[in-house]
């Protein structure tokens, strides 16, 4: 395989051009008949069910925990620094909102949820339930796709926004009863947070949302190979969802700080 590396360099680049016009041609039609026909709102209401109010617990725990860690972690390391626990509300919302908020609550969906999507989608192609509804004169893309790609850009900024609610209480409930932080101070701290701030995170949490349900679609609908490749496609959606948060995170916080949201 390694005898010819231009070869090999070809068939790679040649593997992502189809990837990428294949991932292009799917949100094509996933926005034409987002428009073109009225949405499945009973289907939609169940993803959104499924994508949304199944994901609370986990959301919760990640948030409180996170929260808690950084009000504790904030507290004492300033405490060295200051001899007090100052900026800890500060630093707490801030992190929340702006950063740990969105990305966490993206890494829990794309590791729940994308991979329920391309698993379920993926089962329907190799059992060739897909080809069926061509034959039965449904398109596959308005009835499995839109549904799902309706109830993300929902579900995953609220989900953004409770997780930011929980964080900041796990916050507050260390700092108060362990940092020992009145309560006025705390609350005085993240009510001097800008409405930009929390507007930085949820259009982060927005294109979260699209990373995950296009990559979960396609490699759901593209999968083939029986059943190790339903479990090869729900590896690789997992995978490469969390790794494009992680880098569109940095790509989208460099474009929003230079058009001074947040």
């Amino acid at each position: 395989m390694f005898h010819n590396p231009v070869a090999f360099v070809g068939r790679r680049l040649l593997g992502w051009a189809r990837t990428l016009g294949g991932v292009v041609v799917l949100v094509q039609k996933t926005v034409y008949w987002l428009f073109k026909a009225r949405p499945d709102v009973r289907n939609t209401a169940i993803q959104m069910n499924e994508i949304g109010v199944r994901s609370f617990p986990v959301t919760s725990l990640t948030a409180l925990f996170t929260g808690m860690v950084l009000a504790l972690q904030t507290g004492y390391s300033f405490r060295k620094v200051f001899n007090e626990p100052l900026y800890v509300g500060t630093v707490v919302g801030l992190s929340l909102l702006k950063e740990l908020g969105p990305v966490l609550t993206a890494l829990v969906v794309a590791g729940r949820v994308g991979a329920a999507i391309a698993a379920e989608l993926g089962t329907m192609n190799v059992t060739e339930q897909i080809d069926a509804l061509y034959t039965l004169g449904t398109n596959p893309v308005r009835y499995l796709v839109v549904p799902r790609f309706l109830a993300c850009l929902v579900m995953v900024p609220l989900l953004t926004v409770y997780a930011d609610l929980i964080g900041i209480l796990g916050g507050f409930g260390i700092a108060h009863w362990r940092l020992g932080i009145p309560a006025p101070v705390f609350w005085d701290e993240i009510n001097a947070i800008g409405l930009e701030d929390g507007f930085h995170g949820l259009i982060k949490s927005v294109a979260f949302a699209l990373i995950i349900v296009i990559t979960a679609c396609y490699k759901g609908i593209r999968c083939q190979g029986g059943a190790e490749g339903v479990g090869q496609a729900t590896t690789s959606t997992v995978v490469v969802s969390m790794v494009m948060v992680l880098v569109s995170d940095y790509f989208l916080s460099s474009l929003l700080v230079s058009l001074g949201v947040g």
